[in-house]
């Protein structure tokens, strides 16, 4: 979620008043704004994602809840001790939380292990361990429209009795310490991006989240007038009218078996029309196609903590499967292939298929993705179903990524087109008017290198690094991932390191290449690459020879404030993925946002950016998913690049004998290695074409104004990518609500006097 003062006053239309506020009590808003600590409770794109979402809902007037769990520990703050990641824990409660209210009378009980005991009157699950849910609120704003909702994140709580209610020992002591353990839940998010680690807290976390949620929208739907009782049983038919759960990847897949389990177990539903109302109620998006990010948990571990939902889960499995056999008889390959249960090795449950069976709509999250999902990952379901795949182009909320990180750009967008494309961002389009505007342009580029000024001033007061403000920014911020492809931005950064040395004299567009972005701790290769990446800013940075020609700086503890500061910043947006990897990616659409221009793979929302801004307008280079599947048929070998280009050639060399580690020479063994005999993302066959759009980017900055034109272009063509946009085609498409531009009135009015209002929120 990241800061959540600034976003509000702008939210809430207060934004000026506080500032002058705040100055006339002699203090600074910014310096005030800079203490907050930033939520960090997920780990990339996905979480973002999240929180743009829950921005859209409430400014579409959505009657929308974000759920999920109150992480004492965030994501970890990374910090860079001689070149390597350290990880240190994020305390972002320390000093307590302003903009949380705790709920301790909506408290719920999760249960967990027991055993399951069947009788005439049903399955009872018996002997549980007790866990509770404390719910925590904090309000979203909508922009300008007096609408709050609410994000309600659960923290664990052991109950009273916990461990003193057994055949007791008499320990109160260690029982009392004992508590910890089921407060445990809670404490920490796992710091993993797009890669699937099978243990027990996080499946517990996981059905926490999933078990405390479900009871919080059934107390919601039971109070209202839908849940009307039928002689104490509630009618539930009306369910899937009143509830849409959107499952944000396959993380709370175990809402599926939940609900079953309450319906069935609980309030007595028949299996048919249970399953019939859970089907309709949840829908599940796609946020991945790697492998290692799938999540398949081992059967047995499900059965120790949940044996009831694994019963539920094989009782699915087995008429899912007899509908597959019913169609295709005698094709067991196909059943193994569509089944809920991987068999082979340790049995596990493939939480995807999970979700695609249990839901009523599954999508990706771009349109190259959703291809890719419904042709290759799912293609056995999609061809069953196919009307059950869609797609919903990812989108970023224009107020945190435009307003708030980007004031100047913003309200010279208003001076030209008014301020109503901030709630509809398709409005940018006008600025195509003002492609040739000699003012405009000049105007646009002054923004930018205030922007950049700015941030210089930034770095060096937090790194000690002068940087040269007027050479390019070149930025690749994001998890750290070989997928991503930060080696193939970092051998085209020996490799200008190596023109420079090569020919001092030639003319050189100055470069500030920044990248950043956390690794996971146990992902070794992404560690090496952040070390590596260190070690060629140390020679490239001291290199007398160099000078102010070109700088590498890794950006330690990437997250969204940061985010907010390097991004209007940026003049080069690197989104150079594998094609066929990086399902969406919203970085690219915030660069694009706030004036910076993108060298980038066909792959993710990078297509549809080329799409909306032409391709000319966009720096597209490297193999499409067809030549990555080409080069998979043939088999991909690294050697040919190496052995045919020179330059390739002399930067890997480098890295092998220890140029950048003369104290080591072998540091970097592993990653060579990596480079020649497993690379899966293919970093050589896309360098050459990689090196030389570089080139072509080059030589535009050398000529300012045809660049700001194409800035212009690229801004004009961003609307698409707005969240409010992408939530719209959800409530259309999948949730089957109307979003509303109407803005209620505020608190101090009667109900009735809704409409004839200024701004201000006073009679008109």
């Amino acid at each position: 979620m990241g800061r959540t003062l600034q976003n509000t006053m702008i939210n809430l239309g207060l934004q000026n008043a506080c500032d002058e506020a705040v100055y006339q009590l002699g203090l600074d808003m910014e310096e005030l704004e800079e203490i907050e600590e930033d939520a960090g409770l997920g780990n990339g794109g996905l979480g973002r994602l999240a929180a743009c979402f829950l921005d859209s809902m409430a400014t579409l007037g959505l009657a929308a809840y974000g759920y999920g769990i109150r992480y004492e520990y965030g994501i970890f703050n990374q910090k860079i001790r001689d070149g390597w990641q350290v990880e240190e824990a994020d305390d972002w409660l320390r000093h307590g939380n302003p903009w949380e209210k705790a709920r301790p009378e909506y408290m719920l009980p999760v249960h967990f292990y027991g055993r399951v005991e069947h009788s005439a009157s049903g399955a009872k699950w018996i002997d549980t361990q007790v866990v509770l849910a404390l719910p925590y609120d904090t309000p979203v704003p909508g922009y300008m429209n007096n609408t709050v909702n609410t994000m309600r994140l659960w923290s664990a709580r052991a109950p009273n009795d916990f461990n003193l209610r057994d055949f007791n020992v008499g320990d109160y002591i260690q029982a009392v310490l004992d508590r910890n353990l089921a407060e445990n839940i809670s404490r920490v998010l796992y710091p993993n991006d797009n890669f699937f680690e099978g243990k027990e807290l996080r499946l517990k976390q996981e059905y926490f989240v999933v078990a405390a949620t479900l009871q919080d929208i059934i107390r919601r739907f039971k109070a209202s007038k839908f849940g009307s009782t039928d002689s104490v049983r509630t009618v539930f038919d009306s369910f899937p009218d009143q509830v849409a759960i959107q499952l944000n990847d396959t993380h709370p897949a175990m809402a599926i078996p939940e609900l079953m389990r309450i319906f069935v177990d609980i309030e007595k539903l028949p299996w048919d029309k249970a399953w019939d109302i859970t089907k309709r109620t949840f829908a599940y998006t796609n946020h991945t196609v790697l492998p290692e990010a799938l999540e398949r948990w081992p059967v047995d571990l499900v059965e120790k903590l949940l044996p009831r939902h694994l019963q539920i889960i094989y009782e699915i499995n087995q008429r899912h499967l007899d509908h597959i056999a019913s169609l295709f008889p005698n094709d067991v390959d196909r059943l193994r292939r569509m089944s809920l249960i991987e068999e082979g090795g340790t049995k596990r449950i493939n939480m995807a298929h999970l979700c695609i069976v249990g839901s009523h709509a599954v999508n990706g999250v771009a349109k190259i993705h959703s291809e890719i999902v419904k042709t290759q990952v799912f293609e056995d379901f999609a061809a069953l179903e196919p009307e059950k795949f869609q797609n919903k182009t990812n989108g970023i909320t224009p107020r945190r990524w435009l307003l708030l990180c980007n004031p100047g750009l913003a309200e010279l967008i208003a001076e030209k087109i008014g301020e109503d494309y901030v709630r509809d961002l398709s409005q940018l389009t006008k600025l195509h008017e003002f492609v040739d505007d000699d003012l405009f342009i000049r105007e646009v580029a002054k923004v930018k290198q205030e922007n950049k000024v700015k941030f210089a001033l930034y770095l060096e007061k937090e790194y000690k690094v002068k940087i040269n403000p007027s050479s390019m920014f070149d930025v690749h911020v994001k998890r750290i991932h070989e997928y991503k492809r930060q080696l193939m931005n970092c051998l085209h950064i020996i490799t200008m390191y190596n023109r420079i040395r090569r020919d001092p004299a030639k003319l050189f567009v100055p470069r500030t290449v920044i990248i950043g972005g956390k690794a996971a701790p146990g992902y070794h290769m992404a560690k090496m690459i952040i070390k590596l990446i260190n070690a060629v800013a140390q020679v490239v940075n001291n290199d007398p020879m160099v000078g102010s020609k070109l700088k590498v700086i890794f950006l330690e503890n990437y997250r969204v404030s940061l985010a907010e500061k390097v991004i209007p910043a940026t003049d080069l947006s690197e989104q150079i993925s594998t094609a066929g990897t990086e399902a969406s990616g919203t970085g690219n659409m915030k660069f694009m946002l706030n004036g910076a221009l993108t060298i980038g793979t066909m792959d993710g929302a990078n297509v549809e950016m080329a799409e909306e801004a032409g391709e000319e307008n966009l720096f597209i280079f490297g193999m499409r998913v067809e030549d990555v599947t080409e080069l998979d048929k043939k088999g991909y070998n690294a050697q040919l690049y190496y052995d045919r280009l020179p330059e390739l050639k002399q930067a890997v060399d480098q890295i092998k004998s220890g140029f950048f580690s003369p104290k080591d020479p072998n540091l970097f063994n592993d990653v060579v290695n990596m480079l020649f005999h497993h690379d899966r993302f293919k970093v050589f066959a896309d360098y050459e074409a990689y090196v030389r759009c570089q080139e072509k980017v080059s030589e535009l900055y050398l000529n300012s104004k045809a660049w700001t034109k194409m800035v212009i272009r690229n801004i004009a063509a961003a609307g698409k990518f707005s969240s409010d946009r992408t939530i719209k085609e959800y409530a259309r498409d999948i949730w089957h609500v109307e979003p509303s531009d109407l803005k209620i009135p505020p608190p101090n009015e009667p109900r009735d006097a809704g409409q004839d209002k200024t701004p201000n929120g006073t009679a008109a």
